[in-house]
């Protein structure tokens, strides 16, 4: 009997962002691996074996799915958002990728989610409406020269960013080096939102400018969004402001 091994992508929190198709695969699966804050979001059916590990035990995690599945079991691994984006997606490929025989006979499948700078977008309005890209401010898996000239070419460019990661207890100062950067590129009242836990109970936003950006608090929960020289602030009712980025570009 071949094993089945998926990937999927829980949303960036409440249990409703779940899609149908991740929670069907989750509530099939015999095994569900994932980083213990993940696997704390679901309840496991009778007879289901949870296995949490640490968030930087991505590779070795990967490497334990296709083991289990390769004998024969339904295995889940599970992420926040989507398993694509910065996720376990790619480190399940990459294990493949160091060792092809662990796949054999192993159906690898992916069940997307909603990314955070998809959620974070939806609660601002549209600030995704054109062109955009996203970095990572985590120079864990790449060096921060590497970081710099993205920031600098996606600034050049004129995309809205999107930032992941962008500080942690070991690299708080990271973020303020990549406003530092966007400065030198971006006028001062470009839009910057921080939206820090969307979907759960002390979800917040913060709408402010990228001269004033280094003065708001971020830590792992947020993503960052840098709105690009088009993007807009409109005003709603009862004081709302809305973001977005409209869906035309002028000649230059």
């Amino acid at each position: 009997m071949n094993g089945q091994l998926t990937i999927v992508g829980l949303g960036p929190g409440p249990s409703e962002w779940i899609t149908p198709a991740a929670d069907a695969t989750i509530s099939t699966a015999d095994v569900v691996l994932g980083y213990e804050s993940y696997l704390a979001r679901l309840t496991p059916r009778r007879g289901q074996i949870f296995e949490a590990s640490d968030n930087r035990e991505e590779l070795a995690r990967a490497k334990r799915a296709l083991e289990i599945a390769s004998s024969g079991k339904r295995v889940v691994v599970v992420s926040g958002g989507d398993p694509g984006v910065f996720a376990m997606a790619a480190a399940v490929f990459e294990a493949v990728d160091n060792a092809p025989d662990l796949a054999n006979d192993i159906d690898i499948r992916v069940e997307p989610g909603v990314t955070a700078m998809l959620a974070a977008a939806a609660r601002i309005g549209a600030p995704l409406g054109h062109d955009f890209c996203a970095i990572s401010l985590s120079d864990n898996l790449k060096p921060w020269a590497t970081i710099e000239k993205r920031l600098r070419l996606a600034a050049e460019a004129d995309f809205v960013i999107a930032l992941y990661n962008p500080a942690s207890k070991a690299r708080p100062e990271q973020i303020q080096e990549a406003f530092r950067i966007l400065s030198t590129i971006r006028a001062p009242e470009t839009i910057v939102a921080f939206a820090r836990a969307v979907g759960r109970a002390d979800e917040s936003i913060e709408i402010t400018t990228l001269a004033n950006a280094a003065k708001a608090t971020c830590d792992m929960r947020t993503v960052v969004l840098v709105g690009s020289p088009s993007t807009r602030a409109v005003q709603g009712s009862h004081g709302r402001t809305w973001v977005y980025t409209p869906r035309f570009v002028r000649d230059a």
